[in-house]
């Protein structure tokens, strides 16, 4: 019984010790204010309209890549609301899809819908980054499951933006993505 107990423990001291490494110091424990100090400031409405250029990979689950992307993105800002147009051209020749309503709010706010968005997704800016948390359904053709989505993007001196998403089921990793967004006039 006693090795049992010992097993039993090391187990749960193991468990404690990812959880402790994931939300003290991965990419889910990023907090918007960690960047407020930093520049170039990220002006979505600068930043983030007209045409845009997107080229980008998606990690699985064991962290190899499973795809990758080129997009294009097509943005247009009334006040403070966005429209925004997404076409992505995977390497497997697949085609997708989707149209965000961006909504800017008081005090860097941001809130997001989409038709494949449950919900409605909240983020926030702050200095040169945004974060952009949601809940996604996946297509059927792809299991239909919802997944947790954080989306991290890092405006660059250079005026191009850097996203980095992870997508979680119960809390575990299921796939990254990592991608660069530049307006179409800056190349």
């Amino acid at each position: 019984m006693e090795p049992l107990l010992y097993v039993l423990l090391g187990g749960l001291l193991t468990l404690g010790g990812f959880f402790l490494k994931w939300s003290l110091f991965g990419f889910s424990a990023q907090k918007p204010s960690d960047y407020a100090h930093g520049a170039p400031i990220l002006d979505l409405r600068k930043h983030l309209k007209g045409e845009i250029l997107c080229d980008g990979v998606i990690f699985g689950p064991t962290g190899r890549v499973t795809s990758r992307f080129e997009a294009q993105f097509s943005v247009r800002w009334d006040g403070n609301v966005a429209l925004l147009s997404e076409r992505f051209q995977y390497d497997s020749g697949e085609v997708e899809q989707r149209d965000w309503q961006l909504t800017l709010g008081e005090d860097g706010r941001v809130e997001a819908t989409a038709s494949d968005v449950v919900g409605t997704g909240i983020g926030r800016l702050s200095g040169p980054a945004l974060q952009l948390r949601y809940r996604i359904k996946l297509p059927e053709r792809a299991g239909g499951h919802v997944l947790s989505a954080c989306d991290w993007m890092y405006l660059t001196p250079s005026g191009t933006i850097v996203n980095r998403s992870q997508f979680r089921k119960y809390g575990i990793k299921v796939a990254e993505l990592v991608a660069t967004m530049r307006r179409k006039e800056d190349t």
